[in-house]
């Protein structure tokens, strides 16, 4: 799936984010366990958590597949059609299902 740069950059600089607030938890923690500190530091890697999901929400542009009832019922008349002309049951099934398959790119 291709990301926009910006989406990517947001990402490079939560993972930057992370990566200095790991590092100042220990700095402070060794430094003299100054509470404020720890929490400043603590806050800010939460809102970079946060902004990381809201980030990469708002910029999926993924659709979830909507369920028909009326096209699942009309692959089930297909089926049976087909079993009752002679086609056995177990590979058709198995057909649709590789179909479903190749058609969400599994």
């Amino acid at each position: 799936m291709n990301t926009p740069a910006s989406l990517r950059v947001i990402r490079i600089v939560c993972a930057a984010t992370f990566v200095a607030s790991i590092a100042g938890l220990i700095i402070s923690s060794i430094a003299g366990n100054n509470a404020g500190w720890v929490i400043s530091i603590g806050l800010v890697a939460v809102s970079a958590a946060v902004v990381l999901m809201i980030a990469s929400l708002v910029g999926s542009n993924r659709r979830l597949p909507e369920f028909s009832d009326a096209r699942a019922e009309e692959v089930e008349r297909i089926v049976t059609r087909l079993v009752a002309a002679g086609a056995d049951e177990n590979e058709v099934r198995d057909l649709i299902r590789a179909s479903v398959q190749l058609g969400q790119g599994l």
